[in-house]
């Protein structure tokens, strides 16, 4: 169920400890870096994690992302995730791989297959150390399609079906699980194993635009259960990276990392080149640099405030006398802060119910957005701080449009040099 992959790093070999110690102090290098090309994209999902749509003219310049893979190199990060935004949309998308590729740094790109014809999954499939991952949020267009936009299913299964008849092999089948695709975990791992790929499921967050629509497509508390259940039959077949740790709470520890890794072992570039500890939580709270303005990505990695506090020893705060907290480490700190609940607190998820009374705190104030590149220009409704209330049924516009985040999460095949 990990989905991780090593950033090579001189660190790794030299540190003592456990592999957990290890990573709470941070590496010399990310394990898993996401990088966003462009927030342009062709779709609007609801959800959408940074807000995507137009592009911004700020964004970084073909040479300028040639100096970051440079450096990338340099410092032997072994691949990077990327995303947007749709990042095969902008230009230079495919000679940024190609330069990636030649230069030793492996790519792992979420598209929403707008640009996966029979010519393009050719030359993928003739291509090292690329992975595609196609995101798809409904096992059906009705579920999908409310979610993405009117046709994103039909374009996701086109390019799927494309790199499967190009001979890729184990493409990434991405889903954002909700409230309405629960029900299709077994659709899911069916249509992933049709075209021989691999299925891969991840956390909805409650930031960007999916700060919007979290309370009413986030997984109920019955849907929590049956997901871990799920999960746990499903073992390394599918992979989940850090997503899901706050569901170790039910019990079981699932297979991956069990903590939160951003500004340890995680962290995300965006088009701007602003530096972010973590791709779920992009804010000027988390925000620890820029690789233009501050020395070059390798110099933010290093010495940024942000990062130093983030390695510090932690302490569980409010979860510490939780028995499951060896497990769950308090979830995720994006969920927390754009819930507008503590960072030292519980998970707004979390299977104990002890989110519900944190949720309910009068005290609780959500965070404004930091930034909106959406393509619709209405301002954005933000819910008054409160109790997350609970809806089941069709978002309000069920014809709502995409977009496309992905991000990876740190680990599988990772060893110490004691381990080899």
């Amino acid at each position: 169920m990990t989905d991780t992959t090593a950033a090579g790093n001189g660190a790794v070999g030299s540190a003592s400890g456990s592999l957990i110690e290890m990573f709470e102090r941070g590496l010399d290098a990310p394990i898993c870096l996401t990088w966003e090309l462009t927030y342009a994209c062709n779709l609007s999902c609801v959800h959408c994690l940074s807000s995507s749509g137009r592009r911004d003219p700020r964004e970084l310049t073909t040479e300028q992302c040639e100096a970051v893979i440079d450096e990338l190199q340099a410092m032997q990060v072994f691949y990077v995730n990327v995303g947007g935004g749709e990042p095969t949309v902008r230009p230079d998308f495919w000679h940024l791989l190609e330069y990636a590729v030649d230069h030793q740094v492996g790519v792992k790109f979420s598209t929403n297959g707008v640009r996966i014809d029979p010519a393009r999954a050719r030359y993928l499939a003739s291509t090292d150390y690329v992975d595609v991952q196609v995101s798809l949020d409904g096992a059906t267009a009705e579920v999908n399609d409310r979610v993405r936009g009117p046709g994103s299913f039909d374009t996701a299964m086109r390019a799927l079906d494309n790199l499967a008849a190009a001979g890729f092999r184990d493409a990434k089948l991405s889903v954002v699980v909700t409230r309405h695709n629960v029900p299709q975990l077994d659709e899911f791992k069916r249509i992933a194993d049709e075209h021989g790929a691999t299925l891969r499921l991840t956390r909805l967050r409650p930031s960007g635009r999916g700060a919007d629509v979290w309370d009413e497509l986030h997984p109920t508390a019955a849907q929590q259960r049956e997901l871990y259940e799920w999960l746990v039959r499903a073992g390394e077949n599918v992979l989940t990276g850090d997503s899901f740790f706050h569901l170790a709470g039910f019990g079981e520890k699932l297979p991956g990392l069990n903590m939160c890794g951003a500004g340890r072992v995680v962290c995300l570039i965006d088009p701007v080149g602003d530096v972010y500890a973590c791709p779920f939580a992009i804010h000027d709270t988390f925000r620890a640099g820029n690789v233009l303005t501050d020395g070059g990505f390798g110099r933010v990695w290093r010495t940024s405030e942000l990062f130093a506090r983030l390695r510090a020893p932690q302490d569980g705060g409010a979860c510490s006398s939780c028995r499951f907290y060896d497990v769950c480490r308090g979830g995720c700190m994006a969920a927390k802060f754009f819930t507008g609940l503590p960072l030292d607190g519980p998970d707004p998820e979390c299977v104990q119910g002890h989110g519900e009374a944190a949720l309910a705190d009068p005290r609780r104030a959500v965070p404004a957005p930091g930034q909106d590149h959406s393509h619709r220009t209405e301002p954005r409704s933000r819910r008054a701080p409160g109790p997350v209330p609970v809806r089941i049924g069709r978002r309000p516009d069920p014809a709502a449009p995409p977009a496309s985040p992905c991000v990876e999460s740190p680990l599988a095949g990772f060893t110490t040099s004691t381990e080899r």
